[in-house]
């Protein structure tokens, strides 16, 4: 009896597990790069879009890789807002 309880909770905490890595790997696979993202995927990204995601374009460009996710803020019209709703997904390695 015991040995089925012991059975029991491990196979409830296996599939606790196998539940939650698929989630963790789309949360991750949802990053957007915005050193080496195309114009369409920028927009993806909450309140941006095909303007801005140009400007961002341009930025990096014209200025070299973002060196950490809040500097998107340097693009004209991309503010704190925008990044502080976006924070979760940018990436830029």
């Amino acid at each position: 009896m015991r040995q089925a309880k012991k059975l029991f909770a491990f196979a409830v905490v296996f599939s606790i597990i196998i539940a939650l890595v698929p989630a963790a790997l789309a949360e991750q696979a949802k990053k957007v790069n915005i050193n080496k993202a195309s114009i369409e995927e920028l927009m993806t990204l909450k309140n941006v879009g095909e303007k801005y995601a140009e400007r961002i374009v341009a930025y990096r460009e014209k200025n070299g890789p973002f060196t950490n996710p809040e500097d998107i803020t340097k693009v004209k019209g991309i503010g704190e807002k925008t990044f502080e709703v976006n924070a979760d997904i940018i990436a830029v390695k």
